[in-house]
C-alpha cells in the first residue's frame, strides 16, 4: 500500500504541485485547503505523514500543529514562507518534524519527506517497554509518550521526545553530536549539529533535578553528551 499524505495549504497552486509531485513517486495524496478541515479530516485519513503550511486564514498552521501533536505522533513537515530562525525554532517547538522553506526545489521537498519517514519507520524495531533510571526518578514510557520526572509529567515536544528516546535508548555511551543530529533529525534539515547543545539545555530543565548539575544528561567534553545507565 502507498504512503499517504496529506497536504494542507490554502494555495491551490501549490497544492496540485504537490500532488502531482508525490503521485509522480507513488505517494497516495490527501489535499486540504484549510485549518478546520485538517484538523477535521485527520483521524478519518491516518495520514503517515503531514506537509502543512503556516500561514493560512482562520485556523493557522501553527495551530494546526500543535492539534496533531497533542492526539497523534505523525510526521509533520512545515512548509511555509517564514524562513526566519525565529519561525523555524517555533515550528519545531510546536511539534514538526521538519521545516521547508517557500519557494522549494522538488528534489529538496521529496528528500524532507522521505528522510522524516524514514525516522518514523525505524521507531517499532526497538524494545518499547518503560524505561526507568535513576531509582525511579525519570520514567520515560515510549508507548504512551510519558515522561515523569521526579513524579511529575513532563511535557515535550515531538523533537524533544525524540532525542530523550535516542539518549535514553543508548544509555552509557558516549555519543558525538553529528550522530544524535542524524538520528534525530537528518542530514537534509535545514537545522544544524548547534541544535543539539540548544535541545540538550532544554531537556536539561524539564528533566533533571539541578539543570547546571545534571544527572542524567552528561556532557563528554570533546566527545558529545552519555545518558547515565539505569
Amino acid at each position: 500500500m502507498p504512503e499517504r499524505i496529506m497536504v494542507v495549504d490554502d494555495d491551490h497552486l501549490t497544492l496540485e504541485h504537490i500532488r502531482v509531485l508525490l503521485e509522480t513517486e507513488g505517494f497516495e495524496t490527501f489535499l486540504i485547503d484549510n485549518g478546520v478541515s485538517a484538523q477535521q479530516a485527520f483521524q478519518r485519513v491516518q495520514p503517515h505523514l503531514v506537509i502543512l503550511d503556516i500561514r493560512m486564514p482562520g485556523v493557522s498552521g501553527w495551530e494546526v500543529c500543535q492539534y496533531l501533536r497533542q492526539i497523534s505522533n505523525v510526521p509533520i513537515v512545515i512548509l511555509t514562507c517564514l524562513g526566519d530562525k525565529e519561525d523555524v525554532v517555533r515550528g519545531l517547538n510546536a511539534g514538526a518534524d521538519d521545516y521547508v522553506v517557500k519557494p522549494f526545489r522538488d528534489a529538496e521537498l521529496l528528500a524532507r519527506v522521505r528522510a522524516v519517514l524514514r525516522r518514523a519507520q525505524r521507531a517499532p524495531f526497538y524494545n518499547d517497554m518503560p524505561m526507568r533510571f535513576g531509582g525511579g526518578d525519570l520514567i520515560i514510557d515510549p508507548t504512551e509518550r510519558r515522561v515523569i520526572a521526579y513524579g511529575k509529567l513532563v511535557e515535550l515536544t515531538a523533537t524533544e521526545h525524540r532525542m530523550l528516546l535516542f539518549l535514553a535508548r543508548n544509555a552509557g555511551r558516549a555519543l558525538p553530536a553529528h550522530m544524535i543530529f542524524s538520528n534525530v533529525w537528518s542530514y537534509e534539515s535545514d537545522t544544524g549539529e548547534q541544535s543539539v547543545k540548544w535541545y540538550i539545555w532544554r531537556l536539561r530543565r524539564k528533566i533533571e533535578q539541578d539543570p547546571r548539575r545534571p544527572r542524567f544528561i552528561l556532557t563528554e567534553r570533546g566527545i558529545g553528551y552519555r545518558f547515565a545507565p539505569m
